[in-house]
């Protein structure tokens, strides 16, 4: 039996697939009827969201004997994708919530974290705030977290805020005294918290990730933590997390690829054959896409098992790496050729904003843009051939690659 080396409230899953899908598949099914009209009107998914934190989404780590779900990390972002082929949008914004879920479950059993833990059961949901607004860099942090008296205080801005405007906490990222780098988690409602939904990007844009300013919001001495105490692989997490996102827009773009194709009355001259869905071309267009979101998939379960490796300490940090850095670079390329190429197998009719096609491409686009793939192929054969470490500072590479905007 697998056990977990040092002391933390992680367990060896328990759930199984057909469980998980049987509590949430009807709920992002719900969530995939209003998908279309909300990007294009760009209405945030409030209520939608609301659905997931009743289901329990928000527990789905934790261990069942404590009231949670059990399930893996391969289940989880499994689960992720799913959300995703309903709405990429909603399947983002959970994306800061369940990586803090982690940095808990990770954490050695105390009196303050026995509290998250029963806020993550009551369904208390956190958003982002780590990226510095106004081109800072992790290496110049302009946000502070100063101790005032038994509190502390948080000032400063932040932008890539996902999920904060849906969140009852955000986690916020600021320099403590002298080189100390903390986490303060700061109640969303609180004075001083200002959020606002600027996210100027063509994708993803109803995450809530625009910026988020603070002047002197209070947290709790529970409520702050060392940057430098997260969990080792909080980098693969959020990176997986997105690649979950990315693969379940591939699948999305093969489903309604097919449904435009069955829909499509008529054909070019000089197709193969009168009727669209008997043209051979244009079956071979929907295998390729089809193919995509299949290494999408495969690619996405992979590094998601060498995640849950390392959490239950029988793989290396150094292995997850390259396996995460693979998926990515397999899960971009399909999704970037999937919301493309169906296009292909379509009429004029398949760009048509009813039907609203190009929001695939638009959030893949967008996603696969908030982490660096044109070096990861470098470092990757570098570390193949000359066997460089492709993970020389896991400080704060680790929170850099986890993607958290550009």
């Amino acid at each position: 039996m697998t056990t977990i080396h040092a002391p933390s409230y992680l367990r060896p899953a328990t759930a199984t697939d057909a469980e998980l899908s049987a509590l949430f598949q009807p709920v992002f099914d719900r969530i995939a009827e209003g998908n279309v009209a909300r990007e294009k009107e760009r209405i945030l998914p409030h209520e939608q969201v609301g659905w997931l934190k009743e289901a329990g989404l928000g527990r789905v780590r934790i261990p069942v004997e404590r009231g949670g779900f059990g399930a893996s990390l391969e289940q989880t972002f499994a689960l992720l994708a799913d959300l995703a082929e309903a709405d990429a949008n909603v399947a983002h914004i959970w994306r800061n919530h369940l990586a803090f879920v982690e940095d808990r479950l990770n954490a050695a059993p105390s009196a303050t974290n026995d509290r998250w833990i029963q806020r993550f059961l009551d369904g208390e949901f956190v958003g982002g705030g780590w990226t510095e607004a106004n081109n800072g860099t992790f290496a110049d942090l302009k946000t502070f977290v100063r101790r005032d008296g038994d509190r502390f205080l948080v000032s400063g801005a932040k932008f890539y805020a996902t999920g904060s405007l849906y969140a009852d906490w955000l986690d916020v990222l600021g320099k403590g005294d002298g080189d100390t780098v903390l986490t303060a988690l700061v109640r969303r409602d609180d004075p001083g918290v200002e959020l606002v939904d600027d996210w100027p990007g063509f994708g993803q844009r109803a995450t809530a990730s625009g910026s988020a300013t603070y002047t002197d919001v209070p947290a709790a001495e529970g409520d702050v933590f060392p940057a430098g105490e997260r969990f080792a692989y909080q980098g693969h997490f959020y990176q997986t997390a997105m690649l979950s996102v990315l693969t379940g827009i591939t699948r999305a773009a093969l489903r309604d690829g097919v449904a435009a194709l069955k829909a499509r009355g008529r054909n070019y001259p000089q197709a193969l054959d009168a009727a669209p869905t008997r043209d051979g071309q244009l079956l071979q267009v929907i295998g390729q896409v089809s193919a995509h979101a299949f290494a999408a998939g495969a690619a996405l379960r992979a590094a998601a098992r060498s995640i849950d490796g390392v959490a239950l300490h029988e793989r290396t940090v150094l292995e997850t790496e390259v396996a995460v850095a693979q998926a990515q670079l397999t899960i971009i390329e399909a999704a970037l050729q999937a919301t493309t190429t169906v296009f292909d197998a379509l009429g004029a009719s398949g760009v048509s904003e009813k039907i609203g096609l190009d929001r695939h491409w638009r959030n893949a686009r967008t996603l696969a843009s908030h982490n660096p793939r044109v070096y990861k192929a470098r470092i990757l054969g570098d570390w193949i051939v000359n066997g460089t470490d492709p993970v020389p500072n896991l400080s704060f590479s680790a929170v850099q690659r986890g993607g958290q905007g550009n």
